[in-house]
Parts: structure tokens; C-alpha cells; sequence
């Protein structure tokens, strides 16, 4: 009899802070998984609710790592460091995935064995209602660091990653109070095949008020994200056009709406950032 090889084991990472509203269905869709190994592990990033008594009630059904409150990118880093997959799958706290996301990334993964990191498609529901995506966020497959530039086009919970991925491009920034994760997939984009297996297989919900992504002035982290980019990563004549390109763009917007603000000592940094990089780039042509 052949015996055959035993699927990948998938480490799948929730982190949470004061969401215990929407938390148990976000285990429970993952409790539901069939056809995979995995372990759930949740990083309770210094809830102050009833999260620890939700969580206590699955017993030893997942892994609990409570940490103080230093924001998602510390708590998926916790995570990613306790895990003990070979595959690493993220699901924020508001969302959910359908039961079979797990055995159709893991299978793709087996399939691939050149593919670092697949995502799916998702359903989105805004305050309780679903809604289509527009067309400028629509998911790609393969090298998509170009598109990526101008908005995010990965979702954390969407996306499966072989855990070597991160000893090659870096964990989560923890600098970034936001767009952390805008900033680790252009890191890996510009390097890396992004894969899309064209199914929604996740649940995304919005529209509740302790969203980051509706936090005001995200810009500026992008523009650090970009920035980072053109000075630490071997993008290629393309890629760096690019990235000038969009940052210039940024840079313009953002600037222009701190003079409208008021903020005067802030614009000008904004303003004058990107001519550093089209001289350089005007320098090398």
C-alpha cells in the first residue's frame, strides 16, 4: 500500500482587542474547517472586555497567548512566532470564513510547491449588508506589486503564507498603527507571486466603528510603505517607476490636504519627499 503524505499543517493566527461581539463566530467559523490539520491560536492583544471569559470557554480547543495592548501587526508577530504549521493563515476578529477556505488554500499549496502565498475571494458585508467590491479592488494573480501601489488588494483574511515566506521579507511592521498589512504585501509582491484561487471562501465584514482602515490620514503610512520600498527592496526599473509614481501621487494629495488643515510644518515634508527620488531616478536614466 503507498502511503500518502500527510496534508500540510496549517497554523491559523486571530488576533483581537475589545471584539468579543464578533469573536465567537470568528473561532467557530475556524472550529468548522474540515479536510485540514490545523491549530488555532488567538492573541488576545490586552482585551478589556469578556474576550478571556469567550475564550476560556473552548478550553483547550485553540491556543490562547495574551499579550498587552501593542496593536495587530504585534499580535499576528506573536502569533506567527508560536505557530508550528508550515502554512500560516491569518482571519481578523469581525470576520469569518467559510468551511471549507483551509482545504482548498492547503491543497493548493500542495499542488504549488513553487507558490509562497495564496489568497481567495471574499464576500463583503458593510453594516449587515452585502456589497460588490468596485472594480479598482479587484483581486489579481501573480505579480501584482504594480496595482498594489495604489490600494490594498490582499486581505489578511483571505491569505495563506508558508511560514519560510517570513524569514525572507520580515514579519509585520510594528511601527505602523495601520496599513501594516498594505506595507508586508508590498514587500512580498515586489519579489513574490501573489496566487488567487477565484472563490470567495471568507466573509468580510465592515462598517463598525473601531475599523482601522476607517481611520482618518492612512496615506501617510502608505507613503512610508512605499518609501521603505524604494530604499530597502531590489525593485526592478518597472517596479521603481512605479513606486515614484504612486508615492508622488500620495505625497501631492496628502500634502496639499495638511495645508487645507492647517497642518503648515507637516506639508512640506509630504511636498518635497518624492523630488529625492525622481532625482535619483532622473540621475540614473
Amino acid at each position: 500500500m503507498v502511503k500518502h503524505p500527510e496534508p500540510p499543517f496549517v497554523s491559523v493566527i486571530i488576533p483581537t482587542y475589545n471584539r468579543s461581539w464578533s469573536l465567537r463566530e470568528a473561532i467557530d467559523s475556524v472550529l468548522a474547517q474540515d479536510r485540514c490539520r490545523f491549530e488555532l491560536i488567538v492573541v488576545d492583544d490586552g482585551s478589556t472586555d469578556d474576550t478571556p471569559e469567550q475564550l476560556r470557554s473552548y478550553g483547550d480547543r485553540l491556543t490562547v497567548v495574551r499579550q498587552e495592548n501593542r496593536g495587530v501587526s504585534a499580535a499576528r508577530n506573536t502569533g506567527i512566532r508560536h505557530a508550528s504549521g508550515s502554512l500560516i493563515a491569518f482571519l481578523d476578529s469581525d470576520d469569518q470564513w467559510l468551511p471549507d477556505k483551509l482545504h482548498r488554500q492547503s491543497k493548493f499549496f500542495e499542488s504549488r510547491l513553487d507558490a509562497m502565498i495564496c489568497q481567495t475571494q471574499e464576500i463583503w458585508i458593510r453594516n449587515g449588508i452585502r456589497v460588490n467590491p468596485k472594480k479598482r479592488h479587484r483581486k489579481r494573480s501573480g505579480m501584482i506589486f504594480e496595482p498594489s501601489l495604489h490600494l490594498c488588494l490582499v486581505s489578511p483574511s483571505a491569505v495563506m503564507i508558508r511560514k519560510e515566506l517570513f524569514e525572507k521579507v520580515g514579519l509585520f511592521d510594528e511601527t505602523l498603527p495601520a496599513c501594516e498589512d498594505y506595507d508586508l504585501w508590498l514587500r512580498i509582491s515586489c519579489r513574490f507571486p501573489v496566487f488567487l484561487i477565484d472563490t470567495p471562501l471568507i466573509v468580510k465584514r465592515g462598517g463598525h466603528p473601531d475599523q482601522l482602515s476607517r481611520s482618518p490620514g492612512l496615506d501617510r503610512f502608505r507613503i512610508a510603505s512605499i518609501v521603505k520600498c524604494l530604499e530597502n527592496e531590489s525593485l526592478n526599473s518597472r517596479q521603481r517607476h512605479a513606486a515614484i509614481g504612486v508615492l508622488a501621487q500620495k505625497c501631492r494629495i496628502y500634502g496639499e490636504g495638511c495645508l487645507k488643515r492647517g497642518r503648515h510644518e507637516e506639508a512640506p515634508y509630504f511636498l518635497e519627499l518624492p523630488s529625492r527620488f525622481i532625482h535619483e531616478r532622473q540621475s540614473e536614466e
